[in-house]
C-alpha cells in the first residue's frame, strides 16, 4: 500500500509539472506575440492569433524548446535555421492573404511558418529539400492536427508547380536571385516574399506579379541564412 501511495504521488506531481509547463508556454507565446510580433508594425490581427495558435516549441529542436519564442533565430543544423518570430510575422503579413489564399511555403524547416500560414490561408503547401527536416515537419503538422496543409519534397529553386499557380509564395530565408521559373507559379496578382541579399545586405522584398509583368519592391531590411539552391552563381575569373 506505501508503495501504491508513493506512486501515486509521483503521478500527481508529474501531471502538476506537465500543467505547469503548458501554462509557462503559453505565457511565452503571448509575451512573444506582445513584445516581438505587435510592436513591429504588424497590423494584420490574424497573424498575432495564428501565432498564438501555434504551439513553436513543438517545431524547434528539443535542445532550443527552452528560447523557442526568444526574439532569435533557431538554428536546425547543416546551415538550416528558423526566422526570428517578427521577421517572419513581417514577412507574411507583406503577403497579404486572402482567407481562400492558396500559399507555397519554400523551405519550411520544420513546419512551423506552414503551421502559421494555415491559419490565415485556405490551403499551404510546405516545400522542403531536406529530406530530415520534411519528416519533421509531417510529423508537427500532423501531431498539431493541421488539415489544411501539405508537405513536399523538391528543390527549393524550383518551387512546386503541380499545385500552382499560387495566390502567395514564401520563401522561407535568404536568396540571391528570384528565377523567373519561381516567379512563374504566381497567378496574376499573385505575391512573393523573400530576403534578397543584395551588395551584401539582406532586404526583404515583395514581387507582384501583373500578367507578365513583375513588380518588385523593398519592404524592410533582414538578415538570414542563404537557402540551398538559391546561393550566388560563382564567376569565372581568367
Amino acid at each position: 500500500m506505501q508503495y501504491q501511495g508513493v506512486q501515486a504521488g509521483s503521478s500527481q506531481a508529474a501531471g502538476k509539472l506537465k500543467v505547469r509547463i503548458m501554462v509557462d508556454t503559453a505565457l511565452q507565446r503571448l509575451n512573444m506575440v506582445e513584445s516581438q510580433v505587435r510592436p513591429s508594425d504588424v497590423v494584420d490581427r490574424r497573424i498575432p492569433l495564428a501565432m498564438r495558435a501555434v504551439e513553436r516549441e513543438h517545431f524547434v529542436p528539443e535542445a532550443s524548446r527552452p528560447v523557442a519564442y526568444m526574439d532569435e533565430t533557431i538554428q536546425l543544423g547543416n546551415g538550416r535555421a528558423l526566422l526570428p518570430p517578427r521577421v517572419l510575422a513581417k514577412l507574411i503579413q507583406h503577403l497579404e492573404l486572402g482567407d481562400s489564399d492558396l500559399v507555397l511555403d519554400i523551405g519550411c524547416a520544420t513546419g512551423y511558418s506552414t503551421a502559421v500560414l494555415a491559419q490565415i490561408a485556405q490551403t499551404v503547401v510546405g516545400l522542403e529539400s531536406d529530406d530530415k527536416l520534411a519528416d519533421q515537419a509531417g510529423t508537427a503538422i500532423e501531431a498539431a492536427g493541421i488539415d489544411n496543409a501539405a508537405i513536399v519534397r523538391g528543390s527549393l529553386e524550383q518551387g512546386h508547380d503541380d499545385e500552382g499557380p499560387y495566390d502567395a509564395i514564401l520563401v522561407n530565408g535568404a536568396v540571391h536571385d528570384i528565377s523567373p521559373q519561381l516567379l512563374d507559379q504566381l497567378k496574376d496578382g499573385g505575391r512573393l516574399v523573400a530576403i534578397q541579399i543584395e551588395d551584401g545586405y539582406g532586404r526583404a522584398k515583395q514581387w507582384r506579379r501583373l500578367d507578365s509583368h513583375f513588380d518588385a519592391r523593398v519592404i524592410f531590411d533582414a538578415a538570414a541564412a542563404v537557402l540551398p539552391g538559391f546561393e550566388a552563381e560563382q564567376s569565372f575569373v581568367f
